[in-house]
């Protein structure tokens, strides 16, 4: 699992039948201190995320055990919306806060 942050969509209208009804959401990893990472993904999103929130990505097989992902040839997924994160006792990101 990583931390990312939704920056973008991904519309495929020609796709394996299997995907029909998912949703693809463009994500920009982010480190423990709450930076931007080298690297994209993009993920299903089992959670109804939108642009410019923090979210938990699963990837791999892990991806594929969602109620939204199951049986589907994924290999990332959005399984949650971040509310706030803290890592020896601070608070790095809270998203009642506003941008940080």
């Amino acid at each position: 699992m990583f931390l990312g942050k939704v920056v973008g969509t991904l519309v495929a209208t020609q796709k394996d039948v299997s995907l029909e009804g998912l949703k693809f959401l463009v994500v920009r990893r982010l480190t423990v201190e709450n930076q931007d990472e080298k690297g994209y993904v993009v993920a299903a999103d089992a959670v109804g995320a939108g642009l410019g929130e923090v979210v938990m990505v699963a990837t791999g097989s892990s991806a594929r055990q969602t109620v939204m992902t199951n049986n589907r040839p994924c290999d990332a997924v959005i399984m949650a919306i971040v509310d706030s994160w803290e890592t020896d006792g601070i608070e790095k990101y809270n998203k009642g806060a506003g941008d940080q």
